[in-house]
Protein backbone atom coordinates (compact mmCIF):
# COMPACT_ATOMS: atom_id res chain seq x y z
CA UNK A 1 0.00 0.00 0.00
CA UNK A 2 1.46 3.37 -1.05
CA UNK A 3 2.58 5.63 1.77
CA UNK A 4 0.51 8.67 0.75
CA UNK A 5 -2.67 6.62 0.34
CA UNK A 6 -2.17 4.88 3.68
CA UNK A 7 -1.66 8.20 5.44
CA UNK A 8 -4.79 9.56 3.75
CA UNK A 9 -6.83 6.52 4.77
CA UNK A 10 -5.61 6.70 8.37
CA UNK A 11 -6.37 10.41 8.47
CA UNK A 12 -9.92 9.86 7.22
CA UNK A 13 -10.48 7.05 9.72
CA UNK A 14 -9.23 9.18 12.61
CA UNK A 15 -11.99 11.70 11.88
CA UNK A 16 -14.43 9.29 13.49
CA UNK A 17 -12.26 7.10 15.75
CA UNK A 18 -10.73 10.11 17.53
CA UNK A 19 -13.87 12.23 17.70
CA UNK A 20 -15.34 12.66 21.18
CA UNK A 21 -18.55 14.65 21.41
CA UNK A 22 -18.49 17.65 23.72
CA UNK A 23 -21.62 16.42 25.52
CA UNK A 24 -19.72 13.39 26.84
CA UNK A 25 -17.44 15.63 28.89
CA UNK A 26 -20.48 17.00 30.71
CA UNK A 27 -22.08 13.56 31.04
CA UNK A 28 -19.03 12.09 32.80
CA UNK A 29 -18.14 15.33 34.65
CA UNK A 30 -14.77 15.59 32.90
CA UNK A 31 -12.99 18.92 33.28
CA UNK A 32 -11.82 19.77 29.77
CA UNK A 33 -8.45 21.46 29.88
CA UNK A 34 -8.51 20.91 33.64
CA UNK A 35 -11.01 23.78 33.89
CA UNK A 36 -14.10 23.95 36.07
CA UNK A 37 -17.44 25.10 34.68
CA UNK A 38 -16.80 28.59 36.08
CA UNK A 39 -13.52 28.66 34.08
CA UNK A 40 -11.33 28.40 37.18
CA UNK A 41 -8.56 25.82 37.18
CA UNK A 42 -9.05 22.37 38.68
CA UNK A 43 -6.99 22.11 41.87
CA UNK A 44 -4.38 19.41 41.18
CA UNK A 45 -1.46 20.32 43.43
CA UNK A 46 0.05 22.46 46.16
CA UNK A 47 2.95 24.88 45.86
CA UNK A 48 4.83 27.59 47.74
CA UNK A 49 6.65 28.94 44.66
CA UNK A 50 4.25 31.27 42.86
CA UNK A 51 0.61 32.35 43.02
CA UNK A 52 -1.60 33.84 40.31
CA UNK A 53 -4.75 35.65 41.46
CA UNK A 54 -7.41 37.02 39.14
CA UNK A 55 -10.71 36.34 40.85
CA UNK A 56 -12.35 35.45 44.15
CA UNK A 57 -14.76 32.55 44.63
CA UNK A 58 -18.06 33.71 46.10
CA UNK A 59 -19.66 31.77 49.00
CA UNK A 60 -22.88 31.40 47.04
CA UNK A 61 -20.97 30.12 44.01
CA UNK A 62 -19.48 31.80 40.99
CA UNK A 63 -16.51 34.12 40.65
CA UNK A 64 -15.86 37.77 41.41
CA UNK A 65 -13.38 39.47 39.09
CA UNK A 66 -10.64 41.40 40.90
CA UNK A 67 -7.43 43.21 39.84
CA UNK A 68 -4.77 40.64 39.06
CA UNK A 69 -1.94 39.82 41.44
CA UNK A 70 1.21 37.74 40.96
CA UNK A 71 3.26 36.54 43.91
CA UNK A 72 6.74 35.04 43.99
CA UNK A 73 7.29 33.14 47.25
CA UNK A 74 4.60 35.28 48.85
CA UNK A 75 6.03 38.61 47.64
CA UNK A 76 3.84 40.75 45.40
CA UNK A 77 5.69 41.14 42.08
CA UNK A 78 4.56 44.77 41.90
CA UNK A 79 6.34 45.42 45.22
CA UNK A 80 9.39 43.50 44.02
CA UNK A 81 9.66 45.45 40.75
CA UNK A 82 8.97 48.87 42.27
CA UNK A 83 11.43 48.15 45.08
CA UNK A 84 14.17 47.32 42.55
CA UNK A 85 13.33 50.37 40.46
CA UNK A 86 13.43 52.63 43.52
CA UNK A 87 16.96 51.41 44.21
CA UNK A 88 17.79 51.65 40.48
CA UNK A 89 18.93 48.02 40.32
CA UNK A 90 18.49 45.12 37.92
CA UNK A 91 16.66 42.23 39.53
CA UNK A 92 16.38 39.06 37.47
CA UNK A 93 19.22 37.30 39.29
CA UNK A 94 17.70 38.32 42.63
CA UNK A 95 14.34 36.99 41.46
CA UNK A 96 15.95 33.69 40.49
CA UNK A 97 17.48 33.41 43.97
CA UNK A 98 14.08 34.18 45.54
CA UNK A 99 12.25 31.54 43.50
CA UNK A 100 14.87 28.85 44.13
CA UNK A 101 15.40 29.51 47.83
CA UNK A 102 12.15 31.02 49.11
CA UNK A 103 13.69 34.23 50.45
CA UNK A 104 15.39 37.42 49.24
CA UNK A 105 19.19 37.29 49.47
CA UNK A 106 21.26 39.71 51.52
CA UNK A 107 24.03 41.68 49.78
CA UNK A 108 26.73 39.05 50.31
CA UNK A 109 24.51 36.19 49.14
CA UNK A 110 23.45 38.14 46.05
CA UNK A 111 27.05 38.92 45.09
CA UNK A 112 28.01 35.24 45.47
CA UNK A 113 24.95 34.05 43.54
CA UNK A 114 25.65 36.44 40.67
CA UNK A 115 29.27 35.33 40.53
CA UNK A 116 28.22 31.66 40.36
CA UNK A 117 25.73 32.45 37.59
CA UNK A 118 28.12 34.51 35.50
CA UNK A 119 30.88 31.92 35.83
CA UNK A 120 28.46 29.26 34.58
CA UNK A 121 27.32 31.20 31.49
CA UNK A 122 30.08 30.13 29.06
CA UNK A 123 29.65 26.89 27.13
CA UNK A 124 32.45 24.44 26.50
CA UNK A 125 33.90 24.44 23.01
CA UNK A 126 32.33 21.03 22.38
CA UNK A 127 28.88 22.21 23.48
CA UNK A 128 29.22 25.36 21.37
CA UNK A 129 30.22 23.41 18.28
CA UNK A 130 27.31 21.04 18.81
CA UNK A 131 24.84 23.96 18.80
CA UNK A 132 26.41 25.34 15.63
CA UNK A 133 26.05 21.93 13.98
CA UNK A 134 22.36 21.51 14.87
CA UNK A 135 20.10 21.81 11.84
CA UNK A 136 16.75 23.45 12.33
CA UNK A 137 14.46 26.35 11.59
CA UNK A 138 13.26 27.09 15.13
CA UNK A 139 15.34 28.33 18.06
CA UNK A 140 13.05 26.60 20.58
CA UNK A 141 13.71 23.26 18.91
CA UNK A 142 17.46 23.87 18.98
CA UNK A 143 17.20 24.97 22.62
CA UNK A 144 15.41 21.74 23.59
CA UNK A 145 18.00 19.58 21.85
CA UNK A 146 20.84 21.59 23.40
CA UNK A 147 19.37 21.09 26.88
CA UNK A 148 19.14 17.35 26.28
CA UNK A 149 22.75 17.43 25.12
CA UNK A 150 23.82 18.98 28.45
CA UNK A 151 22.92 15.64 30.05
CA UNK A 152 26.04 14.14 28.45
CA UNK A 153 28.28 16.82 29.98
CA UNK A 154 26.87 16.45 33.50
CA UNK A 155 28.88 14.11 35.77
CA UNK A 156 25.72 13.31 37.80
CA UNK A 157 22.79 13.85 35.43
CA UNK A 158 20.33 11.49 37.16
CA UNK A 159 21.04 12.55 40.74
CA UNK A 160 17.87 14.12 42.20
CA UNK A 161 19.30 15.07 45.58
CA UNK A 162 18.59 18.66 46.63
CA UNK A 163 22.22 19.78 46.29
CA UNK A 164 22.47 18.40 42.77
CA UNK A 165 19.11 19.85 41.73
CA UNK A 166 20.23 23.30 42.89
CA UNK A 167 23.52 22.91 41.00
CA UNK A 168 21.72 21.88 37.81
CA UNK A 169 19.16 24.66 38.18
CA UNK A 170 21.74 27.41 38.54
CA UNK A 171 23.70 26.01 35.61
CA UNK A 172 20.63 26.00 33.35
CA UNK A 173 19.53 29.51 34.36
CA UNK A 174 23.03 30.74 33.54
CA UNK A 175 23.40 28.90 30.23
CA UNK A 176 19.99 29.62 28.68
CA UNK A 177 20.94 33.15 27.46
CA UNK A 178 24.12 31.78 25.86
CA UNK A 179 22.42 28.80 24.23
CA UNK A 180 19.60 30.96 22.84
CA UNK A 181 21.95 33.63 21.46
CA UNK A 182 24.22 31.01 19.86
CA UNK A 183 21.23 29.10 18.50
CA UNK A 184 19.82 32.18 16.79
CA UNK A 185 23.17 33.17 15.34
CA UNK A 186 23.67 29.64 14.03
CA UNK A 187 20.17 29.63 12.53
CA UNK A 188 20.73 33.09 11.03
CA UNK A 189 23.96 31.86 9.46
CA UNK A 190 22.60 28.59 8.07
CA UNK A 191 19.15 29.80 6.97
CA UNK A 192 19.87 33.38 5.90
CA UNK A 193 23.52 33.18 4.89
CA UNK A 194 24.50 35.92 7.35
CA UNK A 195 27.87 36.19 9.09
CA UNK A 196 28.27 33.96 12.12
CA UNK A 197 28.91 35.87 15.34
CA UNK A 198 29.80 33.98 18.50
CA UNK A 199 30.42 36.35 21.39
CA UNK A 200 31.51 34.94 24.71
CA UNK A 201 29.49 36.09 27.77
CA UNK A 202 31.08 38.74 29.95
CA UNK A 203 31.35 38.03 33.68
CA UNK A 204 30.92 41.73 34.45
CA UNK A 205 27.47 41.90 32.80
CA UNK A 206 24.04 40.85 34.04
CA UNK A 207 22.19 38.02 32.33
CA UNK A 208 19.99 40.57 30.53
CA UNK A 209 22.92 42.65 29.27
CA UNK A 210 24.89 39.54 28.33
CA UNK A 211 22.01 38.41 26.14
CA UNK A 212 21.84 41.76 24.32
CA UNK A 213 25.62 41.74 23.95
CA UNK A 214 25.70 38.20 22.53
CA UNK A 215 22.80 38.96 20.19
CA UNK A 216 23.71 42.46 19.01
CA UNK A 217 27.34 43.16 19.86
CA UNK A 218 28.90 45.94 21.95
CA UNK A 219 27.57 49.51 21.97
CA UNK A 220 24.35 48.52 20.19
CA UNK A 221 22.00 48.78 23.15
CA UNK A 222 21.27 51.34 25.86
CA UNK A 223 21.02 51.19 29.65
CA UNK A 224 17.23 51.42 29.31
CA UNK A 225 17.30 48.47 26.90
CA UNK A 226 19.02 46.38 29.57
CA UNK A 227 16.59 47.53 32.27
CA UNK A 228 13.47 46.73 30.29
CA UNK A 229 14.77 43.32 29.18
CA UNK A 230 15.63 42.57 32.82
CA UNK A 231 12.06 43.58 33.73
CA UNK A 232 10.52 41.22 31.16
CA UNK A 233 12.63 38.37 32.56
CA UNK A 234 11.39 39.12 36.08
CA UNK A 235 7.76 39.25 34.94
CA UNK A 236 8.01 35.93 33.05
CA UNK A 237 10.08 34.09 35.67
CA UNK A 238 7.13 32.14 37.09
CA UNK A 239 3.36 31.96 36.84
CA UNK A 240 2.28 29.38 39.38
CA UNK A 241 2.24 25.62 38.98
CA UNK A 242 -0.79 25.44 36.70
CA UNK A 243 0.47 27.01 33.50
CA UNK A 244 0.98 24.44 30.77
CA UNK A 245 4.78 24.31 30.63
CA UNK A 246 5.32 24.37 34.39
CA UNK A 247 2.72 21.64 34.85
CA UNK A 248 4.56 19.66 32.18
CA UNK A 249 7.79 20.02 34.16
CA UNK A 250 6.03 18.94 37.35
CA UNK A 251 4.39 15.94 35.69
CA UNK A 252 7.67 14.72 34.21
CA UNK A 253 9.56 15.47 37.43
CA UNK A 254 7.08 13.36 39.41
CA UNK A 255 8.36 10.32 37.49
CA UNK A 256 11.85 11.18 38.85
CA UNK A 257 13.31 11.57 35.38
CA UNK A 258 16.46 13.65 34.96
CA UNK A 259 16.43 17.45 34.99
CA UNK A 260 17.36 17.82 31.31
CA UNK A 261 14.55 15.57 30.08
CA UNK A 262 12.03 17.39 32.26
CA UNK A 263 13.13 20.88 31.16
CA UNK A 264 13.19 19.83 27.50
CA UNK A 265 9.57 18.72 27.93
CA UNK A 266 8.74 22.16 29.37
CA UNK A 267 10.38 23.81 26.36
CA UNK A 268 8.27 21.67 24.05
CA UNK A 269 5.13 22.80 25.84
CA UNK A 270 6.12 26.48 25.77
CA UNK A 271 6.86 26.23 22.04
CA UNK A 272 3.15 25.71 21.36
CA UNK A 273 1.50 28.83 19.89
CA UNK A 274 -1.29 28.70 22.48
CA UNK A 275 1.29 29.15 25.24
CA UNK A 276 4.56 30.87 24.41
CA UNK A 277 4.07 32.36 20.97
CA UNK A 278 1.28 34.85 21.66
CA UNK A 279 3.48 37.96 21.65
CA UNK A 280 4.58 37.18 18.09
CA UNK A 281 0.93 37.16 17.04
CA UNK A 282 0.45 40.52 18.79
CA UNK A 283 3.34 42.07 16.84
CA UNK A 284 2.00 40.70 13.56
CA UNK A 285 -1.48 42.00 14.37
CA UNK A 286 -0.08 45.40 15.37
CA UNK A 287 1.78 45.73 12.07
CA UNK A 288 -1.43 44.88 10.24
CA UNK A 289 -3.46 47.42 12.21
CA UNK A 290 -0.90 50.16 11.57
CA UNK A 291 -1.58 49.88 7.85
CA UNK A 292 -5.28 48.96 8.00
CA UNK A 293 -6.43 51.83 10.24
CA UNK A 294 -5.97 55.17 8.53
CA UNK A 295 -6.37 57.44 11.55
CA UNK A 296 -4.57 56.05 14.61
CA UNK A 297 -6.57 58.38 16.87
CA UNK A 298 -10.02 57.62 15.47
CA UNK A 299 -11.87 55.56 18.10
CA UNK A 300 -14.81 54.87 15.79
CA UNK A 301 -12.58 53.50 13.05
CA UNK A 302 -10.70 51.29 15.54
CA UNK A 303 -13.93 50.01 17.10
CA UNK A 304 -15.39 49.20 13.69
CA UNK A 305 -12.30 47.26 12.68
CA UNK A 306 -12.17 45.29 15.93
CA UNK A 307 -15.85 44.41 15.41
CA UNK A 308 -14.95 43.02 11.99
CA UNK A 309 -12.10 41.01 13.51
CA UNK A 310 -14.35 39.53 16.19
CA UNK A 311 -16.92 38.64 13.52
CA UNK A 312 -14.17 36.87 11.53
CA UNK A 313 -14.45 39.39 8.72
CA UNK A 314 -11.02 41.00 8.95
CA UNK A 315 -7.32 40.31 9.50
CA UNK A 316 -6.79 36.51 9.68
CA UNK A 317 -10.51 35.83 10.27
CA UNK A 318 -9.81 33.86 13.44
CA UNK A 319 -12.25 35.92 15.50
CA UNK A 320 -9.43 36.74 17.93
CA UNK A 321 -7.78 39.93 19.14
CA UNK A 322 -4.33 38.80 20.20
CA UNK A 323 -3.03 39.94 23.58
CA UNK A 324 -6.55 40.27 25.00
CA UNK A 325 -7.77 37.84 27.66
CA UNK A 326 -6.11 35.43 30.07
CA UNK A 327 -6.97 32.12 31.71
CA UNK A 328 -6.80 33.62 35.22
CA UNK A 329 -6.56 37.42 35.07
CA UNK A 330 -9.83 39.24 34.53
CA UNK A 331 -9.73 42.92 35.54
CA UNK A 332 -6.00 43.40 34.95
CA UNK A 333 -2.75 41.55 34.34
CA UNK A 334 -0.16 42.99 36.77
CA UNK A 335 2.67 42.06 34.41
CA UNK A 336 1.12 44.09 31.59
CA UNK A 337 0.72 47.13 33.86
CA UNK A 338 4.34 46.95 35.03
CA UNK A 339 5.71 46.46 31.52
CA UNK A 340 3.54 49.23 30.14
CA UNK A 341 5.13 51.70 32.58
CA UNK A 342 8.63 51.12 31.22
CA UNK A 343 7.52 50.55 27.61
CA UNK A 344 6.40 54.17 27.57
CA UNK A 345 9.92 55.25 28.55
CA UNK A 346 11.37 53.06 25.82
CA UNK A 347 9.00 54.54 23.23
CA UNK A 348 10.26 58.01 24.13
CA UNK A 349 13.90 56.96 23.87
CA UNK A 350 13.37 55.23 20.51
CA UNK A 351 11.13 57.90 18.99
CA UNK A 352 8.13 55.55 18.94
CA UNK A 353 5.70 57.78 20.81
CA UNK A 354 3.05 57.68 18.06
CA UNK A 355 3.22 53.89 17.81
CA UNK A 356 2.96 53.52 21.58
CA UNK A 357 0.02 55.94 21.80
CA UNK A 358 -1.69 53.86 19.10
CA UNK A 359 -0.93 50.65 21.03
CA UNK A 360 -2.41 52.13 24.22
CA UNK A 361 -5.58 53.13 22.39
CA UNK A 362 -5.82 49.66 20.85
CA UNK A 363 -5.47 48.24 24.37
CA UNK A 364 -8.41 50.30 25.62
CA UNK A 365 -10.68 49.74 22.61
CA UNK A 366 -9.93 46.02 22.24
CA UNK A 367 -11.13 45.26 25.77
CA UNK A 368 -14.28 47.31 25.24
CA UNK A 369 -14.90 45.70 21.86
CA UNK A 370 -14.56 42.20 23.28
CA UNK A 371 -16.83 42.90 26.25
CA UNK A 372 -19.45 44.44 23.97
CA UNK A 373 -19.20 41.46 21.60
CA UNK A 374 -19.73 39.02 24.48
CA UNK A 375 -22.63 41.02 25.92
CA UNK A 376 -20.71 42.21 29.01
CA UNK A 377 -21.01 38.74 30.59
CA UNK A 378 -19.15 38.80 33.93
CA UNK A 379 -17.73 35.37 33.11
CA UNK A 380 -16.28 36.82 29.90
CA UNK A 381 -14.58 39.83 31.48
CA UNK A 382 -11.13 40.26 29.97
CA UNK A 383 -8.06 42.45 30.23
CA UNK A 384 -4.93 43.09 28.24
CA UNK A 385 -2.30 40.48 29.01
CA UNK A 386 1.47 40.84 29.16
CA UNK A 387 1.89 39.66 25.56
CA UNK A 388 0.22 42.85 24.34
CA UNK A 389 3.25 44.87 25.43
CA UNK A 390 6.11 42.35 25.48
CA UNK A 391 5.98 41.96 21.70
CA UNK A 392 6.21 45.75 21.27
CA UNK A 393 9.14 45.88 23.71
CA UNK A 394 11.11 43.08 22.04
CA UNK A 395 10.51 44.64 18.65
CA UNK A 396 11.66 48.06 19.90
CA UNK A 397 14.78 46.40 21.31
CA UNK A 398 15.60 45.31 17.78
CA UNK A 399 15.30 41.63 18.64
CA UNK A 400 14.10 39.22 15.93
CA UNK A 401 10.79 37.40 16.36
CA UNK A 402 12.71 34.11 16.30
CA UNK A 403 13.86 34.75 19.88
CA UNK A 404 10.57 36.06 21.35
CA UNK A 405 9.44 32.68 22.67
CA UNK A 406 13.00 31.60 23.63
CA UNK A 407 13.17 34.77 25.76
CA UNK A 408 10.08 33.49 27.56
CA UNK A 409 11.97 30.24 28.21
CA UNK A 410 15.05 32.17 29.34
CA UNK A 411 12.94 33.71 32.10
CA UNK A 412 10.69 30.75 32.90
CA UNK A 413 13.60 28.33 33.44
CA UNK A 414 13.78 29.85 36.94
CA UNK A 415 10.18 28.90 37.71
CA UNK A 416 10.51 25.51 36.06
CA UNK A 417 13.51 24.55 38.14
CA UNK A 418 11.96 25.88 41.37
CA UNK A 419 8.81 23.85 40.79
CA UNK A 420 10.85 20.77 39.86
CA UNK A 421 12.80 21.00 43.11
CA UNK A 422 9.55 21.37 45.06
CA UNK A 423 7.92 18.43 43.25
CA UNK A 424 10.87 16.16 44.08
CA UNK A 425 10.97 17.21 47.73
CA UNK A 426 7.42 16.54 48.84
CA UNK A 427 7.32 14.57 52.08
CA UNK A 428 5.40 11.85 50.27
CA UNK A 429 6.26 11.84 46.58
CA UNK A 430 3.76 10.37 44.15
CA UNK A 431 3.83 10.17 40.36
CA UNK A 432 1.18 12.39 38.75
CA UNK A 433 -1.28 10.06 37.08
CA UNK A 434 -4.75 11.49 36.34
CA UNK A 435 -7.56 9.33 34.96
CA UNK A 436 -9.19 9.30 31.53
CA UNK A 437 -12.66 7.85 31.00
CA UNK A 438 -12.75 5.54 27.99
CA UNK A 439 -15.90 6.18 25.92
CA UNK A 440 -15.03 3.94 23.00
CA UNK A 441 -17.01 0.82 22.12
CA UNK A 442 -15.75 -2.67 22.99
CA UNK A 443 -14.76 -4.79 19.97
CA UNK A 444 -13.83 -8.40 19.27
CA UNK A 445 -10.58 -9.47 17.67
CA UNK A 446 -11.03 -10.46 14.01
CA UNK A 447 -8.51 -12.84 12.40
CA UNK A 448 -6.40 -11.20 9.70
CA UNK A 449 -7.86 -13.25 6.83
CA UNK A 450 -11.40 -12.23 7.81
CA UNK A 451 -10.84 -8.46 7.88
Amino acid sequence: MEKDYLIYKLSETIKTTSRIDKELFTQFNVKRGLRNEDHSGVLVGLTKVGDVVGYEKLPEGGLKAIPGKLFYRGIDVEDLVHGLQKEDRLGFEETAFLLLSGYLPDSEELISFRKILYNAMPLTQKATMHILDLEGQDVMNILARSVLDLYTFDPNPDDISRDNLIRQSIDLIAKFPTIIAYSFNALRHSQQGKSLHIRHPNEDMSLAENFLYMMKGPNRYTDLDVKILDLTLILHADHGGGNNSTFTVRVTSSSQTDTYSSIAAGIGSLKGPLHGGANIKVVQMFEHLKTSIANWKDVKEIDAYFKKMLNKEAYNKSGLIYGIGHAVYTVSDPRALLLKEMARQMAEEKGLQKEFAFLELLDERAVKAFMSFKGNDINKQVCTNVDFYSGFVYDALGLPTEVFTPLFAMARITGWTAHRIEELNFASKRIIRPAYKNVGERKSFVPLKER
